[in-house]
C-alpha cells in the first residue's frame, strides 16, 4: 500500500527476497490508508519517545530534539543545545506542586546530560563534565532518580545531583538497563543485546548469538531457554563428503516486546512469537523482512526493518505444514551448549510443536526510502516512524480521519446557521 508515494527501493539487507511477502495494493485488514510526512531533522532520526496523548519527542544524529502533535503534524518546539547526536532519549515525569509534570531526559555525544521542559522548549538542567558519552536511560519512577549508562553507571536525583557511581565498565560499556521488581537494576554491556522486563516476577534477556532466556527476577535462576537457530544449505555444492548439507545460522536478537504473555522477537530479518506461560514457540517466519528487523510491538502486532518498511501481523490457524525449522530453535530449558545437527533433509515441526500457528503479513506501509529506526503507536491517533531518510510519518486510519473531516465540516456549517 502507498508504494507509489516514494517509488520502489531495493532491499537494503543481504537476505533474499520472498514473493509470499508482497500483498499488493488491496490490504483489507490495515487500516492506516493515510499518511503525512513531517520534516525536520536533516540527519538520521533514531529516537521517539511519547511525553503525553497528543505529543511526542523525536531526536537523532543532527543533535536536534524535536516536539511534535501528533493529530496536527505541527512541529511546537527545537529543542537545541547538544553539539552532536543523541545517544539516549526517555521521558521523566515527577511531581510539581501537586501535579505531574513529563520531562525529557537526553544524552549526546557530546558527554553532556539534559532535562528540558517540552512546555516551554526550554533546557533546565545540563551535565556537560561526563567521561564518557551515556548510552541508555532509566528512570525509576518509585525511586524518584534516573540512571545513566556508558563506561559507568550513575544515579542521580531530579535535581541533576550525582547520588553515586560505579567503576569502570567494559571497553563496550552499558549497553542498555532494565529496572526489576525489589528495586533492583540489570545491566548489561556484551553478551546480551536486549533485556526485557513483562512482568514482576520474570523478565527475558536475548543475546548476540540467538538465545532467548527467561529468568527469574528474584533469585536470577533461568526459567526457560531458547536458542533460535534456523538451517541454510551449504554453499560448497562440489564437495561430495558433505554429512550436513543443511547448515546453522545464528542470527541477533535486535529487539524483544512483550504484553506479559507472549514475547515478540526480532531474530535477523524474521520474527518470532514465544509464550512464556506454556514455555513454546506460537509462530515464526524465518524472513519477514527483506533485511534485519529493528523494532517490534505485540499489542498490534508489527515490525520495521532496515528495509524501510513497516508490516502488520496476524496470528493465524496453521491450515498447512509449517517451514522447516531448526531443532535447536525449539530446545527448552535445560539446551544450555547442546548444538541440534541434522544428517538429512530439515523435518516438519508441526507433530512435535502441537498448537503451533502461523504469522501471516496483513499490511504492508511503504514509505520511507531508508531503514526504519522504531515506531511509535498512538492508537486511534495514528503510528509515528522515523527513520534513516531525516524523515518522520504519521500513519492514519483513513476511514476514521474522513469520518473526522465530515464531523468538523457539519460542525462548522452548524456554527455558521447553514444546517
Amino acid at each position: 500500500m502507498l508504494r507509489w508515494i516514494l517509488g520502489g527501493r531495493e532491499a537494503q539487507g543481504t537476505v533474499e527476497k520472498s514473493a509470499a511477502l508482497f500483498i499488493g495494493e488491496e490490504q483489507p485488514k490495515n487500516c492506516f490508508t493515510e499518511m503525512q510526512v513531517l520534516k525536520g531533522h536533516f540527519d538520521i532520526v533514531r529516537f521517539l519517545v511519547q511525553i503525553d496523548d497528543l505529543r511526542f519527542a523525536s531526536a537523532g544524529d543532527d543533535g536536534l530534539v524535536l516536539i511534535w502533535n501528533v493529530e496536527t503534524g505541527d512541529c511546537l518546539f527545537a529543542l537545541r543545545g547538544h553539539t552532536q547526536q543523541i545517544t539516549a532519549m526517555t521521558s521523566y515525569t515527577f511531581i510539581r506542586g501537586g501535579n505531574a509534570h513529563t520531562a525529557l531526559l537526553t544524552a549526546s555525544s557530546d558527554r553532556t546530560l539534559s532535562l528540558w521542559d517540552p512546555d516551554s522548549g526550554n533546557r533546565v538542567q545540563n551535565i556537560s563534565d561526563l567521561q564518557s558519552s551515556v548510552k541508555c536511560l532509566l528512570v525509576l519512577v518509585r525511586l524518584d532518580v534516573w540512571l545513566s549508562g556508558g563506561n559507568e553507571l550513575c544515579v542521580w536525583n531530579r535535581d541533576f545531583e550525582l547520588q553515586c557511581k560505579t567503576v569502570h565498565h567494559s571497553d563496550a560499556g552499558i549497553s542498555a538497563m532494565v529496572e526489576l521488581p525489589k528495586n533492583f537494576i540489570a545491566a548489561y554491556c556484551c553478551v546480551y543485546c536486549w533485556l526485557l522486563l513483562f512482568s514482576d516476577d520474570l523478565f527475558a534477556s536475548g543475546s548476540h548469538i540467538g538465545e532467548l532466556i527467561i529468568w527469574d527476577s528474584v533469585d536470577w535462576t533461568i526459567q526457560a531457554y531458547e536458542h533460535i537457530l534456523w538451517e541454510e544449505p551449504a554453499r560448497d555444492s562440489q564437495s561430495e563428503f558433505r554429512l550436513n548439507p543443511q547448515k546453522q545460522i545464528e542470527r541477533s536478537i535486535q529487539h524483544m516486546s512483550s504484553d506479559g504473555e507472549y514475547i515478540v522477537a526480532a531474530v535477523g530479518s524474521g520474527l518470532y512469537v514465544y509464550n512464556v506461560l506454556t514455555k513454546s514457540v506460537v509462530a515464526y517466519r524465518r524472513i519477514a523482512h527483506d533485511s534485519n528487523v529493528l523494532h517490534t510491538v505485540l499489542q498490534r502486532l508489527m515490525s520495521c526493518s532496515e528495509d524501510g518498511s513497516v508490516r502488520m501481523w496476524e496470528l493465524q490457524d496453521l491450515p498447512l505444514p509449517a517451514e522447516p525449522a531448526s531443532s535447536g530453535f525449539f530446545g527448552m530449558f535445560g539446551t544450555f551448549g547442546r548444538s541440534s545437527k541434522q544428517t538429512g533433509p530439515p523435518a516438519k515441526k508441526i507433530p512435535e510443536v502441537p498448537g503451533l500457528r502461523s504469522l501471516e503479513l496483513i499490511g504492508d506501509l511503504i514509505g520511507h526510502s531508508g531503514a526504519v529506526q522504531m515506531f511509535l503507536s498512538f492508537k486511534e491517533k495514528g503510528l509515528v516512524t522515523c527513520s534513516t531518510d531525516h524523515l518522520l510519518i504519521i500513519w492514519k486510519d483513513g476511514e476514521l480521519q474522513s469520518q473526522l473531516r465530515s464531523l468538523a465540516v457539519f460542525q462548522k456549517l452548524e456554527e455558521n446557521q447553514e444546517l
